[in-house]
Order: C-alpha cells, then structure tokens, then sequence
C-alpha cells in the first residue's frame, strides 16, 4: 500500500516541477527574443527581471539547481550587455 501511495505523490510532484519548469523556460525565451530585438532596454531589462524571479523560485522548489538558475541568469545579462555594447 505505501509504495502505490509514494507513486501517486511523485507523479504528482513531477507534474508540478514540469509547471515550474516550463514557466521558467517561457520567460527566459521571452527575455531572449526581447535582446535580439535590439529595441527597448528597458523592456528587455524587465523582461530579464521576470526570467530571474521565474528562474529563482524554481530553484527555492528544487525544481532546477541553484547552480543551474545562477548559471542561466548570468547567460541573459551577457547577452544584454554584450547587445548594448556593439
């Protein structure tokens, strides 16, 4: 009996990290797209904002590693900054 209920709740914790997961996924694409544009700074900075907090709350969950969430924050200021520069 404990083994179904312990399934039961891993399915139900990985449908839930897939959410956090996907979320995250979905900012960082938009916060991207926004840099390519080479338009607005400030909306692309806002857009990187958002990617962080997803990406910061994912990792709080556990859903992604810390280190994998620091990592992906680092990548999105390079590519602004190195947008900006040229």
């Amino acid at each position: 009996m404990p083994i179904e209920k312990s399934i039961r709740n891993s399915l139900k914790k990985a449908q839930r990290n897939v959410s956090w997961r996907s979320s995250a996924k979905t900012h960082i694409t938009k916060a991207r797209s926004l840099i390519l544009e080479n338009g607005n700074k400030e909306l692309a900075l806002k857009a990187i904002r958002e990617a962080a907090s997803a990406l910061d709350k994912a990792a709080q969950k556990g859903v992604i590693h810390p280190n994998n969430a620091a990592r992906r924050k680092s990548r999105l200021m390079k590519r602004l900054n190195s947008t900006s520069s040229s």
